[in-house]
């Protein structure tokens, strides 16, 4: 075959365009690429040798060598796998370029990945990305067999090519990168290195390159000769460990090794909490190894933190920014995917979302909550050291994980009335232990334990002995939205709306009470209200307070005083909310109001015990208050004339 040049079809520069400019956001991808394309290529051998030995021509050292020439600036990528012929040459890369980008697009998704799962991908998607590193790309190959009759090809990326025959001795490719002027520094071995590293060193075979050091002579008796001048010795040497430790039976696997790896892939220090290694098989087949940690990253609240599962195909490095290879809530996790059937776009780096992502991602979260649900019921102290760690953000999980929404209850856990500071109750646990007669969960929200413990609306709890579970985690307002009832018990806020909380008998017993309290203190109430009608909704007597004299609540479905606080904190434009206020009719407070109220509705002291009331029940909220130095005087107010009345009477 003599020398021929070829025109690409009109498509080619802009094929060219989109790998160099548009698909890659990394330049150093493109040695991942071919070197990827070589692991393929002697793929490829290894498969066809089984039936026909005499194409490995005496030489089964599978080997990825890579050849930086400073002087040249050049890189070469010579593998010995399959190689091409002059017409594969043409199929492989003048095809999908002459096919154009819209073809080329559409052939890449159709291609049939389940006839060949243990390629990384199609030879020639990843070659045009040598282009974003050189402005000449030389490649010369041998097909395995085809002794003595070789292909060069060559191009600049101007939208020609030349191909010619040539020799070659060996089987295999080379690929020699005339590297641009601002590209030379992937010339050093120190940037080969880190790029095989990261991206390629679980590759199952060697890739290597030679090494020269300088380093003294040695004596006879083996040791370097002090003072001689140095001499350059050249070896080659592997870049890649190729051990993929999530590819071996676990069986061989020690728990030292998992924990290296452990700290390898988080850059964590300390050892993880639980590892998760297994192999899918089905329609989605793929090898995981994945991580719990410990402790909570530094990061893990924050917008910009890393993912932690990094994705692999066939060993080779694709992402580490799979958005949907793990829910958000699951972000703490780390470690390995590994597909080896896994459809990805042209770039490797953007993954399609497709069926296939998805079966992936219901595997793993299945394994990774069965593993939790298991630590639960076998360990549940080591369970508990994990909750507090991670348990606000496994609660997102039912918030926006509707799928497995019901695995997620089981394993969210909280503090009660009925537990020790640090304890913890599951939903199961609280619903075992409801007392006969107790219909619906009750909750209260806040910004701490000892916020809401001291609330006068767990009062009537209390009394009854009901237990209120204690959500603290600014996550539990939006958890309660979508967690409404658990084992047909709905979950009922004591901060909102009226408390239904007698039995029948009870409410019968009270009837006749409220009939007359309301009654009573009727004309009050509505007095109280024109006082504060700019900042209550309605004040009503309450069934919940037994010891307090007041506390505000919300509507049934309103917007309580701690949703109010996390929204305002995250610069949300929250306005103003109206709540309701309730008073206490066993309170002594209440008669004294009600006895001036009769004597003399114009007593400016009942406009000071309205305001005392409404900022008292701020208080006890945990809410500020408007006037803290009104609020102080009239304390100080009514302690001094308390005084004088103790004083008068001695």
């Amino acid at each position: 075959m003599t020398k021929t040049t070829k025109h690409f079809r009109t498509e080619v520069q802009q094929l060219l365009d989109l790998v160099i400019h548009s698909l890659y956001s990394n330049k150093e991808i493109f040695l991942r690429e071919l070197v990827s394309n070589s692991s393929d290529a002697i793929d490829k051998i290894r498969f066809e040798s089984q039936t026909d030995k005499s194409i490995l021509e005496d030489n089964a050292e599978w080997k990825i060598k890579l050849i930086p020439d400073k002087e040249a600036g050049t890189l070469t990528i010579r593998d010995n796998g399959i190689g091409m012929t002059a017409d594969e040459v043409e199929a492989n890369i003048g095809t999908i370029a002459q096919s154009g980008t819209k073809s080329f697009l559409q052939a890449l998704k159709e291609q049939n990945v389940q006839q060949h799962p243990e390629l990384i991908g199609q030879f020639g998607v990843g070659f045009y990305a040598s282009f974003m590193a050189a402005d000449r790309v030389t490649l010369t190959t041998r097909r395995a067999g085809a002794k003595g009759s070789a292909t060069r090809w060559e191009s600049v990326g101007d939208g020609t090519y030349t191909i010619e025959e040539c020799e070659k001795e060996t089987r295999g490719t080379d690929i020699v990168l005339h590297l641009k002027d601002e590209m030379k520094e992937f010339l050093d071995e120190w940037r080969i290195r880190s790029i095989i590293k990261k991206y390629s060193d679980y590759v199952q075979y060697p890739v290597t390159m030679d090494i020269t050091r300088e380093e003294l002579p040695q004596g006879v008796d083996g040791k370097p000769i002090e003072g001689a001048e140095k001499i350059k010795k050249t070896e080659e040497e592997t870049l890649n460990s190729m051990k993929a430790i999530w590819t071996r039976p676990k069986s061989e696997i020690t728990e030292d090794e998992y924990h290296e790896f452990y700290k390898h892939v988080s850059h964590d220090y300390s050892d993880p909490f639980r590892t998760i290694h297994y192999s899918a098989e089905g329609t989605s087949e793929f090898k995981a190894l994945l991580y719990i940690p410990e402790h909570r990253p530094f990061d893990l609240f924050t917008p910009e933190r890393s993912k932690g599962v990094h994705l692999y195909v066939k060993r080779v490095f694709i992402t580490d920014k799979c958005e949907n290879l793990l829910p958000d809530y699951l972000r703490f996790v780390k470690g390995v995917v590994d597909s080896s059937d896994l459809p990805l776009n042209v770039s490797r780096e953007i993954l399609q979302e497709d069926a296939q992502i998805r079966k992936i991602q219901k595997n793993l979260v299945t394994k990774i909550l069965s593993t939790l649900a298991e630590t639960k019921e076998k360990q549940p102290e080591d369970y508990l050291k994990f909750y507090k760690e991670f348990g606000p953000v496994l609660k997102e999980g039912i918030h926006f994980d509707h799928a497995n929404r019901e695995k997620l209850q089981e394993l969210v856990l909280f503090e009660s009335s009925k537990t020790e500071p640090g304890s913890y109750v599951s939903l199961k646990e609280y619903v075992d232990r409801m007392p006969e007669g107790q219909k619906e969960i009750y909750f209260i929200t806040g910004t701490s334990r000892a916020t809401v413990e001291n609330s006068p609306h767990l009062e009537i709890c209390r009394k009854k002995d009901y237990e209120v579970l204690f959500l603290t985690d600014p996550i539990d307002e939006w958890l309660v939205q979508s967690l409404t009832e658990y084992q047909e018990k709905k979950l009922k806020s004591v901060l909102a709306g009226k408390l239904e909380i007698e039995t029948e008998e009870e409410k019968k017993e009270q009837g006749e009470k409220k009939k007359e309290a309301e009654k009573q203190y009727g004309d009050l109430l509505g007095f109280i209200k024109e006082k504060l009608d700019d900042r209550v909704k309605e004040v009503r007597l309450s069934d919940r307070l037994t010891n307090s004299a007041c506390c505000l609540v919300a509507d049934e479905y309103g917007m309580n005083a701690n949703m109010e606080r996390i929204l305002k904190a995250m610069n949300q434009d929250v306005p103003e909310s109206k709540r309701i206020l309730e008073l206490n009719p066993d309170h002594a407070i209440t008669r004294i109001m009600q006895g001036l109220f009769d004597k003399d509705k114009a007593n400016s002291r009942l406009d000071d015990y309205c305001e005392l009331l409404y900022d008292q029940a701020l208080l006890t909220e945990g809410s500020p208050i408007k006037d803290p130095l009104r609020f102080t005087r009239l304390i100080s107010e009514l302690m001094v004339a308390e005084g004088e009345t103790i004083v008068g009477k001695e």
